[in-house]
């Protein structure tokens, strides 16, 4: 199966997690690579980063390497969607994506949609949580856990506005974990 690498590098402040890689980003060769999906232009407008980054791999090494972001997936499935994954999915990539949080250990987990953080909660932690927008009230592996609107144009509901000031709040966090 031909999938898209993860972009992890040590060290990881913050691990960005998406539900499964699109088939746009597969064939990019890095995520978010839809020109409608709106992870770009919120990312570049927010205070995550300190300049502007142009989507592309070289982007993901800076996100990765300047500013301790990786990038990684529940599911490694390539799909047009997620109506196209099926529980099994979950099941079987869950815990390939909690080995990697154990042995990268970062500092922030961070879930792009509701859909996303539930579906690995799911299958992880015993209880059930009401997942609100920003931080949680739970840790993964001590590690905090941060959920912001997923940024795929089928998520139209959130305006570009409303995720970039999801982004800042992310960037808030950090901060406060840095100290």
């Amino acid at each position: 199966m031909q999938t898209l690498p993860d972009f992890i590098e040590e060290p990881l402040l913050i691990l960005s997690i998406g539900i499964n890689p699109s088939l746009h980003a597969v064939r990019a060769g890095y995520p978010f690579a839809f020109s409608r999906n709106r992870f770009w232009p919120a990312l570049n407008a927010s205070r995550l980063i300190d300049g502007e980054l142009a989507p592309g791999v070289k982007a993901m090494r800076v996100l990765s390497r300047r500013y301790g972001i990786g990038f990684t997936d529940i599911v490694k499935k390539p799909t047009r969607g997620l109506k196209d994954l099926k529980a099994a999915d979950f099941a079987q990539w869950t815990p390939v994506l909690l080995e990697k949080i154990e042995l990268f250990a970062p500092r922030i987990l961070w879930f792009h949609g509701k859909v996303a953080a539930q579906e690995f909660l799911k299958r992880t932690l015993e209880s059930s949580y009401d997942l609100k927008w920003g931080k949680q009230t739970f840790k993964v592996c001590r590690s905090p856990c941060f959920v912001s609107p997923n940024p795929s144009p089928a998520n139209a509901a959130y305006s570009l506005e409303k995720i970039t000031a999801s982004y800042d709040a992310l960037a808030a966090l950090r901060d406060r974990v840095l100290g």
